[in-house]
């Protein structure tokens, strides 16, 4: 009889244990405040390193004469490239491309229509999102001025950036980011290290070629004018970057939390092991390049810092620092192109160097969460080798025709008066010192 009772009683509750499960299952995602706020405070963090972090790293590499001009370039390209999101890039990077969603967004969301106070991305306001995504899509056209410091005309910038965002970074962006074809291949890029850092290089590197060298370089001495301004941008990058890399989790949880610590990790082994690259070759370590080497680090974590452990951010790190210590300086000394503040040597090698990493120390053997999409080491090297080819390819040649359309129609270098002059008063009537 009790038997008889207890099936009895289990057949009427099963009923009712079943719905909230199946209500829960189909539950659409709701606004989580704690990651919101997060992704608040990591959207301004990440605005933080443009400015003022990068304008006052980059503002005390160049010449006392044209360190206004480095900051109006990165003051501008924040304001113009805000604009430009808005309209129609977020909505081609992020937005649904129907049968071409493979290689472009669509229209879905131009001048951020449909975003209203209740639309969500996962647990976030899409508002949030779209601005997030807008300050990586202001800094990698920021971190381009590096190469030609000091000897294009502000027009010719501008007119360079809008181009180059338009046709070569939202397309990358979405290629990695907004399920294109790269995101299919399994392609592993958490933070920006194919989108963000190689582009920016190999765009700086491009520039530089096709500008050609500043006045009187390799031979007249150009040292930076403030390293006191150089290494309080350095250490606003550092701090800024916890939001460039634990914010891409768009969440306030453990993959944030180690992103955060692989960050911090990858970060001081690039630093020490640039120190003592340095150290070995000259004698001496600098506080230049101590910073630079940081920011290696900084770039090379990138891709990496949502997929690897500990280990992996050491070696990375490590790898950073003498790999770009040697690509900074002996390479470009012996290639002879005039990339002024290292923009390729640092970013683009830096970004390579992450984002091929990335697809050994992401493996749980090595202390990672696991490849993308079940593949094995191998495959997922090779899809990051893929990724980061891609990239280097359509990057280069797409910048390469911009710059040279540019140069036969308006031009794109000051003339020889003003570089000597500097940009400072010769585009801009302004002094950065009145002594």
């Amino acid at each position: 009889m009790r038997s008889t009772l207890s099936t009895r009683m289990w057949a009427l509750a099963l009923p009712l244990l079943a719905v909230p499960v199946s209500a829960w299952a189909d539950e659409p995602p709701k606004l989580n405040s704690g990651d919101t706020a997060w992704m608040l405070t990591s959207t301004a963090l990440v605005l933080f390193m443009t400015i003022p972090g990068l304008s006052l790293f980059y503002g005390g590499l160049v010449r006392a004469k044209n360190v206004l001009s480095v900051l109006m370039q990165c003051f501008s390209i924040t304001a113009v490239i805000t604009v430009l999101w808005t309209v129609y890039g977020y909505s081609l990077a992020f937005g649904d491309g129907g049968p071409m969603n493979a290689f472009l967004g669509g229209g879905s969301r131009l001048f951020l229509s449909g975003i209203t106070l209740t639309a969500l991305k996962q647990t976030i306001p899409e508002s949030v999102f779209a601005i997030f995504q807008m300050t990586f899509a202001i800094i990698t056209p920021a971190l381009i001025i590096g190469a030609f410091a000091e000897r294009m005309k502000f027009s010719s910038m501008l007119i360079f950036m809008i181009l180059w965002v338009t046709v070569v970074y939202v397309p990358v962006c979405h290629w990695v980011w907004g399920n294109g074809w790269l995101a299919d291949k399994g392609v592993l890029d958490f933070a920006g290290g194919t989108v963000v850092h190689i582009n920016a290089g190999i765009a700086g590197l491009v520039a530089a070629l096709v500008l050609g060298k500043r006045k009187g370089y390799p031979t007249t001495h150009m040292p930076p004018h403030s390293l006191p301004l150089t290494v309080t941008g350095a250490g606003m990058l550092w701090v800024g970057w916890f939001g460039f890399n634990a914010g891409s989790q768009l969440a306030a949880d453990g993959t944030a939390g180690m992103a955060m610590a692989v960050t911090q990790i990858a970060t001081a082994m690039a630093a020490v092991s640039w120190m003592m690259m340095e150290w070995m070759r000259h004698g001496k370590p600098s506080a230049l390049g101590i910073v630079t080497g940081a920011v290696a680090g900084l770039v090379a974590i990138t891709p990496a810092s949502g997929f690897v452990g500990p280990v992996g951010a050491l070696v990375i790190g490590l790898a950073a620092g003498v790999i770009c210590f040697i690509s900074a300086t002996s390479i470009k000394r012996a290639l002879g192109y005039d990339d002024s503040l290292d923009a390729f040597g640092v970013h683009g090698v830096g970004g390579v160097i992450g984002a091929l990493l990335t697809g050994i120390f992401a493996s749980p053997a090595l202390g990672g969460n696991g490849f993308s999409k079940g593949l094995e080491l191998g495959t997922q090297f090779m899809a990051q080798v893929i990724g980061a080819g891609a990239t280097i390819i359509y990057c280069g040649v797409v910048t390469f025709i911009l710059l040279k359309l540019l140069d036969a129609l308006i031009g794109l270098r000051v003339d020889d008066e003003k570089e000597t002059m500097g940009l400072d008063i010769s585009l801009h009537d302004e002094r950065g010192y009145n002594l």
